[in-house]
């Protein structure tokens, strides 16, 4: 027990003593330093500077550079892959659109036929609300020149209808809040 005791002593010293030594090393390294800049001549520490400077905007100039061109990577692939989405929603509408055509041929009954269309009609609109479309709502609205196209104006309509929308000829569809297709609409005078 004494014997280890006097082993961690003698560990410990021989520890503060390297400990020591490394920082003296140390500051004759800082003091060698500071003699050798003492004895450079203001040309010589203006040349340093300048080319410590110059390291300084060359690695900038290649780190902005590597900046550029990654964005422009990252771009081009959003652009090629941004519809990546959007087919994925839409593909099992081709199938069930598939598969509407293959059995259409085995029945003759319309009602069966127009509850299938209906059925995958609705299916899209569900896919494309999940994808932020919305299908913009005309019935009776105010006639508003962001959401609406005005292609006919129907006179004789009543004071209660001048400046309503009368009839929606296609519908007008938005993404997230962005129209992407105005509705075309006839307008009462």
């Amino acid at each position: 027990m004494i014997e280890e005791e006097m082993k961690n002593a003698a560990e410990e010293e021989v520890l503060e003593n390297a400990a020591e030594e490394e920082q003296t090393e140390e500051a004759a390294a800082e003091e060698q330093q500071q003699a050798e800049e003492e004895t450079q001549s203001p040309l010589e520490k203006a040349q340093a500077e300048i080319e410590e400077l110059k390291d300084k905007f060359l690695r900038s100039v290649a780190e902005f550079d590597n900046y550029r061109k990654r964005t422009l990577k990252e771009k081009a692939e959003l652009i090629l892959n941004g519809g990546e989405k959007t087919v994925q929603a839409i593909l099992p509408v081709i199938d069930d659109m598939e598969r509407a055509i293959d059995n259409g041929a085995k029945t003759d009954d319309p009602q069966v036929l127009r509850e299938g269309m209906e059925l995958i009609y609705h299916k899209i609109m569900k896919a494309l609300e999940g994808l932020g479309v919305k299908k913009m709502e005309t019935d009776n609205a105010d006639f508003d020149t962001d959401m609406h196209e005005a292609v006919a104006m129907v006179p004789g309509m009543g004071d209660d209808k001048k400046g309503k929308v009368i009839d929606c000829l296609q519908a007008g569809y938005t993404l997230n809040d962005k129209v992407i297709r105005h509705a075309k609409v006839a307008v009462g005078q």
